[in-house]
């Protein structure tokens, strides 16, 4: 997908990091994607950086702090198009998930919530205004897809199909069922059941960043004081991916598709 102008309901909209040094964080991600960053002055003593490719924006980021974030460690939020914050956020009560953020106003850019799903897995609803979220989206250095881990794949199934109106199709890759989530018949990310392996990781999200080269973008990544999760790997039929911590410990994924995904 090329340069968008606006996100259908329950596409993947935004993608945000939180993290605990604002500067370096944005020289790794400029370094790494080329994304150029632009500060923003979001309010009293909080800067809040745009993260932009070809002068659209992609990504932001901004400084987690003590007084509003205390516990909270680095991280990505995956944000999901909504037309009314609201409802999606009683929508998610009803569906037995936590609003840990009612809906407000970002000026006048828009209106979101954050909330956690039955698992604990975190992600934002975001209803557009002025700002309707990434202006590039599935092209090399942007997200292409958003992936939950969860505890329970029957449950976090039924939670997002009927909060989002999502489906879903079941796969099996070396040995790993794994879903394909779609949004008005668009594929938009996956889903997989933490295994016993993975013993104390959290149900998460996670975003992928599709690239050109993900070997070469790995190393780049593991060169400026990253880790690699996973390194890079191969998805038959589809790709080579790598799980990646920035220097910060917020973690995201790269891809090199190499089928249409």
């Amino acid at each position: 997908m090329p340069e968008v102008s606006g996100h259908a309901p329950g596409s993947f909209c935004w993608f945000e990091l939180g993290t605990s040094d604002q500067e370096a964080a944005k020289k790794f991600y400029s370094a790494l994607f080329g994304w150029d960053p632009q500060d923003t002055q979001a309010g009293p003593g909080m800067i809040y950086t745009l993260l932009k490719l070809n002068g659209k924006d992609v990504a932001a980021l901004y400084q987690l702090t003590e007084q509003y974030h205390k516990g909270v460690p680095p991280h990505w939020l995956n944000y999901v198009a909504v037309s009314d914050a609201d409802e999606a956020a009683a929508k998610v009560k009803s569906l037995g998930g936590n609003v840990l953020l009612e809906p407000f106003e970002v000026m006048d850019l828009g209106r979101m919530a954050m909330f956690q799903d039955p698992q604990g897995a975190t992600l934002a609803i975001w209803q557009a205004k002025l700002h309707s979220g990434s202006g590039i989206v599935g092209e090399l250095n942007t997200q292409c897809w958003s992936e939950l881990a969860t505890s329970d794949t029957d449950k976090a199934l039924e939670f997002y199909t009927k909060l989002f109106g999502w489906t879903v199709k079941t796969g099996d890759s070396s040995g790993m069922v794994y879903y394909e989530w779609s949004n008005q018949g668009n594929p938009i990310g996956g889903m997989y059941k933490l295994t016993p392996e993975m013993a104390g990781v959290p149900p998460h999200w996670l975003p992928y960043f599709r690239v050109a080269d993900c070997d070469g973008i790995a190393n780049k990544a593991k060169s400026l004081g990253g880790n690699l999760i996973v390194p890079p790997t191969d998805i038959p039929n589809v790709g080579r991916f790598s799980y990646i911590q920035d220097p910060q410990s917020a973690a995201f994924a790269i891809i090199h598709l190499t089928a249409v995904h």
